[in-house]
């Protein structure tokens, strides 16, 4: 299945990070990260991209694969193929970029990116795994509050109630 228009316009190959990000550097545009699987996208999922998307220029949406998924979640996950979860990500207006990463934290990414700003959930707290790297390429943390009863495992909940 070929890729729609929408998605080639935001799409950037793992390969092509760095190039993409020096570009956008050159221009002098600052860039704000935000990672994670966003599966069975929903309300919170766009709640916490959006404040992702006014810190910076630019937001990237770095998406697990499908094999990071199944190695950090579960083998039953994702619900959703990375395929269509980049077609849903690029869909949305406020985001500009969308990639996807192999393994199963993001720090190798960002440490390709070097984003001004990477935004988290609060719940992971200032010490997140990410502090390091982020550090060390000069990055500020963006903690965002979890809108507690939006969360995919709620979801998945909710339906498992209804059958």
């Amino acid at each position: 299945m070929s890729h729609p228009p929408y998605l080639l316009k935001k799409l950037i190959d793992p390969g092509h990070l760095e190039e993409k990000c020096l570009g956008l550097r050159a221009r002098r545009l600052t860039i704000a990260t935000i990672n994670g699987s966003f599966d069975l996208l929903h309300a919170g999922h766009l709640y916490i991209i959006y404040q992702a998307s006014m810190q910076a220029d630019r937001l990237i949406v770095a998406l697990n694969s499908d094999s990071s998924i199944r190695q950090y979640k579960s083998a039953n996950r994702p619900i959703v193929s990375l395929q269509y979860r980049l077609e849903m990500i690029a869909a949305i207006e406020f985001v500009d970029y969308v990639t996807w990463f192999d393994e199963t934290d993001p720090r190798s990414l960002l440490e390709k990116i070097k984003p001004d700003v990477h935004v988290n959930g609060k719940e992971y707290g200032e010490d997140c795994i990410e502090a390091p790297v982020l550090k060390a390429c000069g990055a500020r943390l963006h903690l965002v509050d979890r809108i507690p009863t939006l969360s995919t495992s709620n979801i998945i909940e909710k339906i498992k109630q209804c059958g």
